[in-house]
Parts: C-alpha cells; sequence; structure tokens
C-alpha cells in the first residue's frame, strides 16, 4: 500500500480572482478540493507546506495524502499544480478526495531486482527502461507503492512487458489493449572501425595517389649545367 502523508490545508472563504490574489498576498497558496458525493470547496494552503509536500520525493500528483475538512479526515491525491512562469512557485492546487470503493488513475514507479541473475546484463549488457512509471487504475483503497520487475533469466534482446508484473488485487493498466514493454536488454554498443596502425619506424610513407583522371606531378626537372668558357 502506497503511504500516506498528512497534509496541512485550511478552508478559503474567499473565491474567483480578487479571493486568490489575497490568497497569495496573505503566503498561501489557494486550491481546491473535489470529487467523491460532496461539492467541490475552497481551501489554501502555506506556501511552505506545499513546496515540501512536492520536493518531499516520488511523483507528486500520484502521492497519497490526508487532509482535515470540516473537523472530518479525508484521503486526497493532487491532480494539478500550476506554477509561475517567472518564479517558479505554485499559485494554485488542485486535490481530488478518494473515498471508500472509488477508483483512480495513477503513475506507479517501477524498481527492478536480480540484475545479477540476467545472462545479457553479466555479459555487459544495458537495462533499457522504456517506462519508469506505469499508469494504472487503482481501488483507493489499494493503490501500491511501486512495481516490481524480476530480470531473472533476461538475455540479449529479452524484454520484460506488463504482463510480467504481479499487479495488487482490482489493480489494472491503463492501457489494456496490448502488452506493453516495460525494459528490455540491449546487447553491449561495439566501438566502430579500430584506427589504422602508423607505419613502422623507418619505412619510407607511401607515396601519395593522384585523384582519379589526373596525372601524377612530374619530377622536378634538374638544374641546366654551366656554359663552358671560351679560350
Amino acid at each position: 500500500m502506497a503511504q500516506v502523508r498528512p497534509l496541512k490545508i485550511q478552508a478559503r472563504e474567499r473565491t474567483g480572482t480578487g479571493g486568490a490574489r489575497a490568497t497569495r498576498r496573505a503566503g498561501l497558496v489557494p486550491g481546491v478540493v473535489y470529487g467523491g458525493k460532496d461539492a467541490p470547496a475552497p481551501i489554501a494552503i502555506e506556501t511552505r507546506e506545499l513546496e515540501k509536500a512536492i520536493t518531499g520525493g516520488g511523483r507528486f500528483t500520484s502521492s497519497l495524502f490526508e487532509v482535515e475538512i470540516g473537523g472530518a479526515k479525508t484521503r486526497v491525491v493532487p491532480r494539478a499544480v500550476q506554477f509561475d512562469p517567472v518564479t517558479d512557485r505554485p499559485v494554485h492546487f488542485d486535490l481530488f478526495r478518494l473515498e471508500s470503493g472509488s477508483k483512480v488513475s495513477l503513475f506507479i514507479p517501477v524498481r527492478f531486482v536480480n540484475h545479477e541473475a540476467s545472462p545479457g546484463l553479466k555479459r555487459s549488457g544495458v537495462l533499457n527502461v522504456v517506462r519508469h512509471e506505469v499508469e494504472l487504475i487503482c481501488p483507493a483503497d489499494n493503490i501500491p507503492t511501486e512495481l516490481v520487475g524480476d530480470l531473472t533469466g533476461l538475455n540479449f534482446n529479452d524484454s520484460l512487458h506488463i504482463s510480467a508484473f504481479k499487479l495488487p488485487e482490482g489493480v489494472t493498466p491503463a492501457i489494456r489493449n496490448r502488452d506493453f514493454t516495460i525494459a528490455s536488454i540491449a546487447p553491449p554498443s561495439v566501438k566502430g572501425l579500430e584506427e589504422e596502425a602508423p607505419a613502422a619506424e623507418g619505412e619510407a610513407a607511401p607515396a601519395a595517389k593522384a585523384p582519379a583522371g589526373k596525372a601524377a606531378p612530374a619530377a622536378k626537372a634538374a638544374a641546366p649545367a654551366a656554359p663552358a668558357k671560351k679560350k
């Protein structure tokens, strides 16, 4: 099961553009929580608290949080965060309620094990990861922390498909019409042509060949003999 972290939010009374600006001036980030049976509710969070949650590890929009709304604790998952294009600081965020029995689409990270048991990797092959995360449809009560890919027995050009992963009960891939590839084992790269060996010491270098269609230049003519002295 994925870890659930607390997130300190508060209700927000003022809405609209003016209310959002006032919230930001107070050092808070405006947001909204929606989903489930309850109506969407405007909320706010301290800027540092949100930035801490975003950089706290893992994909923020696939992390689970617990918030308190109206005195009741609710599990949520972030769905979107907007950032200022100049300062790169968050200016708005959305949270989605996770009610018992509901399902949610999340990107789950992939981890690979048993590298030493892969014949291809033991022969200097390369693990080519096609998908570091896989989008899954997960029940709110059974969200996996990660997917584990077993590399045992994989040789050159072998692939690990989604069908090779053991998914928790009720969890299905978002892509359902094909057995897509997660990773493969590529053979080691081959170096290009070897460098031409230099001529042996003392050996004359071969004469340069004349370009096609042109005669080789004639050797330089000998200097004319000096004229004989008159007696």
